[in-house]
């Protein structure tokens, strides 16, 4: 079962693409816009913090559970775009600037992940280093035109939530009510 966009979300978003374009669109922001995409595919660039974050030897369990988190998210947000089903955007004044492995677009899985490994990772690397890398792929998937603002708002609350859950199960907090 899926449901429409609603007509007002439908303008929001729409602006928001070109607006973002018109902004960024002739600027340094497009090759990095496309790099953070590369990076982002699949989750591979985070798995790949992750793995060395992990072999680094310290916090290991905390390294283990964020790519866990992430691994989650990213799954989370392919098994929600195979049932809403919402194409990417297709708007003549906004061609998609890299190519993508779907047609589907909500919820963004880059912006799962990402916000996955701020959750997972921000306690190693910094919480403030995370939060803005997270922006900066919202941003960048927008700017790139593969998909809707409410995509990647939507997939950064659905990773965050995941990555949350699976941190809490899987690290030991001794003030945690199990």
């Amino acid at each position: 079962m899926t449901a429409a966009p609603s007509a007002a979300l439908i303008r929001i978003d729409h602006a928001v693409l070109r607006s973002t374009r018109r902004v960024l669109g002739g600027t340094r922001a497009v090759p990095v816009a496309r790099g953070m995409s590369h990076f982002g595919e699949h989750a591979l660039g985070w798995l790949a913090l992750g793995a060395a974050g992990w072999a680094s030897g310290r916090r290991r369990e905390e390294w283990a559970a964020g790519m866990a988190g992430v691994v989650a998210a990213h799954a989370a947000g392919v098994a929600v775009k195979r049932v809403v089903r919402r194409v990417r955007p297709a708007l003549e004044d906004v061609p998609a600037l890299v190519g993508t492995p779907s047609r589907l677009s909500f919820p963004s899985a880059h912006s799962c992940s990402t916000a996955a490994a701020a959750v997972g990772f921000g306690p190693m690397v910094g919480g403030p280093p995370m939060v803005a890398l997270t922006g900066a792929m919202l941003v960048s998937r927008v700017l790139l035109g593969v998909h809707y603002p409410s995509d990647v708002v939507s997939g950064a609350a659905l990773g965050a939530g995941v990555a949350t859950a699976v941190r809490r199960r899987m690290t030991r907090d001794p003030g945690r009510k199990a």
